[in-house]
């Protein structure tokens, strides 16, 4: 019955290897943080700072720099996370939709992705990129690119689940008030930065079975990204300041050679 319904909806769901700040989220149960949502700098294993800025979360990249998405599975449970870049499924290549194929996570397994689906055993790596550059922009998706999701799900379990609490009047108050700061924010320069479809490396998963809870996410964060020029202009990093130094016609000592 199972398999059946993996295959009807053409999902696949890919069990990680073991291994041992947060980003903007709507959750449907806002006492948990289900999942942990970085980018990590491959080159120094860092993880990038995340910048607030009306609602959004944005890190900083440049062309050129490879990174990697570190998933941290914050609950006792089996989670199943659909991974989105640019607005494409990392694992399917699809235009992203929360009902598709996406990694299941075992209870509080952290695991990096490195890279765009290829086969049980191999990705494209993920690598920042002029727009043009873009696998979004290659493939002919170029909306939504310079940004990162995840929806989560939890696992359907074989005893009903207790009744879900109604939505507290505060939650619709908040995210009521996140959308009028949306709205009032100044238009963004357009998009300088996307993710390649980088060099294939190794990258080894299984195949699982996952039964959700729900059709709706448990969980959705994002993270946005541009490079700095940008970040500066849409005031997410400071305008740097311009050099105050004084010259000094006394600063001591005798004349050097050149």
């Amino acid at each position: 019955m199972q398999r059946s319904l993996i295959l009807a909806l053409g999902a696949l769901f890919l069990l990680l290897p073991m291994r041992a700040a947060r980003a903007h989220e709507i959750v449907a149960h806002s006492h948990d943080v289900l999942i942990g949502l970085d980018v990590i700098d491959r080159a120094s294993g860092v993880p990038l700072a995340q910048y607030p800025r009306r609602g959004d979360l944005w890190v900083e990249g440049a062309p050129g720099q490879r990174y990697a998405i570190r998933l941290q599975n914050r609950s006792s449970e089996r989670m199943l996370v659909v991974l989105s870049v640019d607005g494409i499924n990392a694992v399917s290549g699809e235009t992203a939709a929360a009902d598709q194929a996406g990694y299941v996570l075992d209870p509080w397994q952290t695991a990096e992705i490195t890279g765009w689906r290829k086969s049980l055993s191999e990705v494209a790596a993920f690598e920042f990129a002029q727009l043009p550059d873009s696998y979004a922009a290659r493939t002919g998706r170029p909306v939504n690119i310079g940004v990162i999701g995840v929806a989560a799900f939890r696992e359907k379990r074989r005893l009903p689940p207790p009744d879900v609490a109604m939505r507290a009047p505060a939650q619709d108050k908040a995210e009521a008030s996140m959308e009028r700061e949306r709205r009032a924010a100044p238009a963004a320069p357009s998009p300088s930065l996307g993710t390649a479809h980088g060099a294939r490396e190794s990258s080894w998963v299984n195949r699982t079975h996952f039964e959700r809870a729900s059709s709706r996410p448990d969980q959705v964060r994002s993270l946005r990204y541009d490079r700095r020029e940008n970040l500066i202009a849409l005031g997410v990093l400071p305008t740097p300041r311009p050099w105050s130094h004084q010259p000094d016609p006394f600063p001591g000592g005798f004349v050097p050679d050149p």
